[in-house]
């Protein structure tokens, strides 16, 4: 298989550019010294406007997994009570963490569903030390109430743990103004660098919250990374992996460059185009939507057509060298995504939703095509 013949039109990884590549190849230097501690401030400085925050943040080399372990289990003690939004994979995933380290207190909805507000404010009434959520659910293409979630955790006082995985660089969060005092994000998403990093924002509350903790992760420790942090050279408190930092901080430059309001609107527009053309083709999105929730901005999920899986559109799109995905777990077959993270251009959402509509019309299931690419461009034309 040639790799570089292949779109990635996935929710993570996503392509990565040539100039961020090159960086990676750069030679090792001392990461105790001055040039990664500039290479590290670089980094800090520009996702500190990413996630809209004036708190402390780390860069941990690990997955955003790691920074969600990292986030629960600094925060959490054996009998605390962590409330757990799950209408997704990746809640369901908190949960299974939170178990490892306190009591998981899960709010379920189908997945893809709105989220029980009323659920998650009596369960903090009932004195819940914190509230884990997934701001942006990749596994069923849903944008949860962050805001609303960060309303209830100052109203009783808990901690308000975000994952923003996949929405930070490519959709609004506003760390600060909506009161998370622990919030994530991924390399391999939004910021559209490679796997293997995790960033983490953990405001002065969380770290209270952690000196009462006594089973804390070593490698995860929080505040061991603070106290690197907050060294004369900055630095990680253990080995970080420096080609990961290279290519973060370039891809960190192109957010820059490009302004992340700007980049917000062009993740927000190409959602929208693929929405718009999904309509146009008679394709249902999958998700349910209230007053509090909206479809993702960075990954499209649809409902499969009745005579044909998810599985068997992502295997057709695969073959024309087009990399999408299906449904996870229980949404397996049902349905399929289109991502249009990080660093993709207009032409790439076209080339997916003309593929897509040759794909459907080969299979019986529209009668010509056409309607979607041009729904596609109307929208992308506002770019």
């Amino acid at each position: 298989m040639n790799f570089e013949d292949k779109l990635i039109m996935m929710p993570g990884p996503v392509p990565v550019a040539p100039r961020i590549l090159r960086a990676m190849s750069k030679p090792m230097i001392n990461h105790r010294g001055d040039e990664f501690a500039e290479i590290y401030d670089d980094c800090c400085n520009i996702l500190k406007d990413v996630f809209n925050t004036q708190n402390d943040i780390s860069v941990i080399s690990g997955s955003g997994s790691a920074g969600m372990e990292a986030a629960i289990g600094c925060t959490t003690n054996d009998n605390d009570n962590v409330i757990t939004i799950e209408n997704g994979k990746f809640g369901e995933r908190f949960k299974l963490i939170a178990d490892r380290y306190g009591n998981a207190l899960p709010v379920e909805s189908e997945w893809g569903e709105p989220v029980d507000l009323d659920k998650v404010e009596n369960l903090l009434a009932e004195g819940a030390t914190s509230v884990a959520m997934v701001h942006n659910e990749t596994s069923a293409g849903v944008l949860n109430p962050a805001k609303e979630v960060g309303k209830l955790t100052k109203k009783y006082d808990a901690l308000f743990i975000m994952d923003g995985i996949t929405s930070i660089g490519g959709d609004e969060v506003k760390v600060d103004d909506w009161g998370v005092d622990i919030a994530i994000a991924g390399s391999q998403k939004c910021i559209g660098a490679p796997p293997g990093m995790s960033m983490v924002s953990i405001s002065d509350r969380a770290y209270e919250a952690m000196e009462n903790v006594d089973n804390k992760p070593y490698y995860l420790d929080l505040e061991a990374y603070k106290e690197s942090l907050d060294k004369d050279k900055t630095q990680t408190p253990y080995t970080p992996a420096l080609p990961l930092f290279y290519g973060l901080q370039e891809s960190l430059h192109i957010v820059n460059e490009e302004g992340v309001d700007n980049r917000i609107n062009r993740h927000r527009t190409y959602s929208k185009a693929v929405r718009s053309a999904m309509d146009a083709i008679g394709l249902e999105m999958y998700p349910i939507l209230d007053e509090n929730t909206q479809y993702s901005n960075t990954v499209s999920a649809m409902s499969a057509p009745e005579s044909v899986s998810g599985e068997d559109i992502k295997k057709d799109m695969l073959e024309r060298g087009i990399v999408i995905v299906g449904g996870q777990e229980r949404l397996k077959n049902k349905i399929f995504r289109i991502g249009n993270m990080g660093n993709l251009t207009s032409r790439d959402i076209l080339i997916t939703i003309q593929e897509l509509e040759t794909i459907l019309h080969k299979r019986g299931i529209i009668s010509e095509v056409g309607a979607g690419i041009n729904a596609a461009n109307d929208i992308l034309d506002s770019l």
